[in-house]
């Protein structure tokens, strides 16, 4: 979906929902803006294709860039989405602008062959209408978007659940993230995991003219939940002129 006029601004949804993830933000910022919202692989409107791997998506992602705004976007990247965020800033600097980065891990996790294992015996809930509300609720997912939530979860086939999530698990943050020029701006939630928090801070390190916004109260929901304070790090990184900005901490 590509909507508005303005700054291209390129946004990369999380793994088991879609494009649509992204309206609580696109509302609180009214236009303003080019909106270039995809769908993944395996996700929403692309499910028929399965999500194969990061590589693979990077490409596609990479031109279309190329071929909708040529002349480079910001991008702006939830969790799974996060990660292809860090890795287009890293690997196709020409293509990036700036960078937002929401709730990206960039720290393996640990038990992975165990985490996979529980997850393909889990697969088949993911069909069933009360374990995507549960998994909803825990995304912060609101009553308007529920609908949508409910019915892309049927439809991710177990191939992409596992790819998609054997590559988010065994994340590590990409060399060149250090040397990415633009302006980024990392966010993580208080009540996050360890392992997410940690991976922040790790992303913020790595890059030190980078912003580290650690919003108080949200866990892995903040586009959800805190939408306002998205839109206004993404207005913050389209409007700065100097990348040099501290970290910072945003409470209410």
């Amino acid at each position: 979906m590509i909507s508005g006029s303005g700054s291209d601004v390129l946004f990369l949804h999380g793994g088991g929902v879609a494009g649509w993830m992204w309206r609580p933000v696109l509302d609180v910022l009214a236009g303003g803006l080019r909106a270039i919202v995809p769908d993944l692989p395996g996700h929403g409107s692309s499910g028929s294709v399965d999500y194969v791997s990061h590589d693979e998506t990077l490409a596609r992602l990479a031109d279309l860039i190329r071929d909708r705004a040529p002349r480079g976007v910001t991008v702006v990247g939830f969790s799974l989405g996060g990660q292809l965020a860090l890795r287009l800033a890293s690997e196709h600097p020409e293509l990036v602008r700036a960078a937002l980065v929401v709730s990206a891990e960039t720290t393996p996790a640990p038990a992975q062959a165990a985490t996979l294992a529980l997850l393909r015996a889990s697969a088949p809930l993911a069909k069933r209408e009360w374990f995507a509300k549960l998994q909803a609720r825990q995304l912060g997912v609101p009553a308007t978007l529920l609908g949508r939530y409910i019915t892309d979860s049927a439809r991710v086939s177990e191939a992409t659940l596992l790819a998609s999530v054997k590559e988010n698990i065994s994340f590590t943050l990409p060399d060149g993230w250090a040397a990415f020029a633009g302006p980024a701006t990392v966010v993580v939630g208080t009540k996050e995991r360890g392992l997410m928090r940690a991976s922040a801070e790790l992303t913020h390190a790595a890059l030190p003219h980078s912003t580290l916004v650690v919003a108080e109260r949200a866990g892995h929901d903040a586009p959800f939940t805190r939408p306002e304070l998205i839109a206004a790090e993404l207005r913050a990184l389209l409007s700065d002129e100097d990348p040099e900005r501290p970290q910072r901490e945003v409470s209410e």
